[in-house]
């Protein structure tokens, strides 16, 4: 028996089968709520008491004050100037691939004036300040300091706060030396709810963001959601996954070790490969089985594959594309001989890599786009985070007198239509009173 199951979309049981592979609901229980509503309540209340208590219950510290929960750009300096030769060249090539990606996203004001004189446009604008939350501990991922700070930092956001937690004092030097290059103002070595709080509400010490971004477990997943409106949040993300579709010709243990790389992330996470040809599927599966063992987190990675992996088999490119589309997944593999031929039928995708050479890991590390991407199906409506969210737009209106007096014509009718007589009389103020006689 395979690993993962087999799926064929003309039996009879496939949709039902397949909703129930692909369903995944965030919701925090009762004891998660009841512990980010006391946090946040703390924090909001008692401002650094709170966060330096709840870091020494949470995270197993000894901290005194906010000092001891701080680290300067030196102390990130030296992390950086520290790592071994090998680890600070890749660093900084990441950083420079992802910078010079994300430069092409960002976006300028733009003006028109009619032939009225009346000016329209839009003012785009970066955020003030910026939290980045990065997981920490021995789960230290130093990409995604660089996913969600060089965007930020690109777009023109002056101040980017990053919190962290050292579980037990353990400090990860790629993390701090990934802040350094990324451009990082200050770091603090909390987490969980209580940095989202911190950030969301500002304490003596941590000042106050406009937007949070960056992925956490439950509590700060949680505590996003409920701080959502007093500031923006980039999403709350599910599970990772990855969705592959081969024509069959690509080396099965190429595919086989892409689906693990999505696999070893959690127990939750979901790798999905769709074909047309079943001796290929059974060519994967005998490759999942004999390379598995190999990995150094095979328990997870078979945890997740039994559970919410499937290999699926589908009649043909049509069906095979619709089921992409269905999913929506997060990261979308093409294996295929031409993978641009079908870009314009793939509607819904967080990230599509194109062709055999181009395995979903790439674009964690080093590729350039950004690895923070809509999971769980909401690429149906989300994007990848980019420079535009840290970018807002402000409208441009500026009427001329004879500009005015042509969209009060208008605006009064819309409004006393609407029964807003103060609206429709601020506009006719603005009428000429020779408008219309020529």
């Amino acid at each position: 028996m395979t690993v993962m199951q087999r799926l064929d979309s003309q039996a009879n049981d496939f949709n039902a089968t397949l909703e129930r592979l692909l369903a995944w609901e965030g919701v925090s229980d009762a004891a998660v709520q009841a512990t980010v509503n006391e946090v946040i309540a703390r924090v909001r209340g008692e401002g650094d008491l709170a966060v330096v208590d709840f870091s020494n219950r949470f995270d197993r510290l000894q901290a005194a004050a906010m000092s001891d929960l701080s680290l300067s750009r030196e102390r990130l300096r030296q992390a950086h100037d520290g790592l071994p030769e090998a680890e600070r060249a890749a660093l900084t090539a990441a950083a420079e691939r992802i910078r010079r990606y994300h430069a092409h996203q960002r976006q300028d004001s733009w003006q028109y004036t009619e032939a009225d004189g009346t000016v329209l446009g839009q003012q785009v604008t970066p955020l003030d300040r910026v939290g980045i939350y990065v997981p920490g501990g021995k789960a230290s991922y130093p990409s995604s300091v660089l996913m969600n700070a060089i965007p930020a930092k690109v777009a023109g956001v002056a101040e980017v706060i990053m919190c962290v937690p050292t579980p037990g004092g353990e400090v990860n030097e790629l993390v701090l030396a990934a802040a350094w290059l990324a451009g990082v103002d200050q770091v603090f070595t909390i987490g969980g709810a209580q940095a989202v709080a911190a950030l969301a509400y500002g304490t003596q010490s941590v000042p106050r963001v406009d937007k949070i971004v960056g992925p956490g477990n439950i509590y700060v997943a949680t505590a996003k959601r409920q701080v959502f409106g007093q500031v923006g949040i980039d999403m709350i993300a599910g599970p990772s996954e990855i969705l592959i579709y081969c024509d069959g010709l690509t080396d099965p243990a190429w595919i086989a070790m892409d689906l693990f790389s999505q696999a070893e992330h959690d127990e939750l996470a979901q790798s999905i490969l769709i074909a047309s040809d079943p001796t290929y599927l059974d060519a994967v599966a005998a490759e999942v089985e004999k390379l598995l063992p190999s990995l150094e987190r095979e328990a997870i990675a078979r945890t997740s594959l039994r559970d919410r992996g499937a290999l699926i088999l589908v009649r043909d490119e049509d069906e095979a594309l619709a089921l992409i589309n269905r999913i929506a997944p997060e990261h979308l593999e093409l294996s295929v001989a031409d993978p641009q031929a079908l870009l314009p039928r793939i509607r819904h995708a967080g990230a599509i890599f194109m062709g055999r050479h181009t395995p979903e890991a790439l674009g964690d590390y080093c590729a350039g786009p950004n690895h923070v991407l809509p999971t769980s199906g909401t690429a149906r409506f989300s994007s990848p985070l980019g420079v535009y969210d840290f970018q807002k737009r402000s409208s441009l209106i500026g009427c001329s007198p004879a500009g005015a007096s042509t969209l009060a014509g208008i605006a009064s009718v819309l409004a006393r239509g609407e029964g807003l007589t103060a609206h429709a009389r601020s506009a006719e103020y603005r009428l000429l009173p020779d408008i219309g006689k020529e």
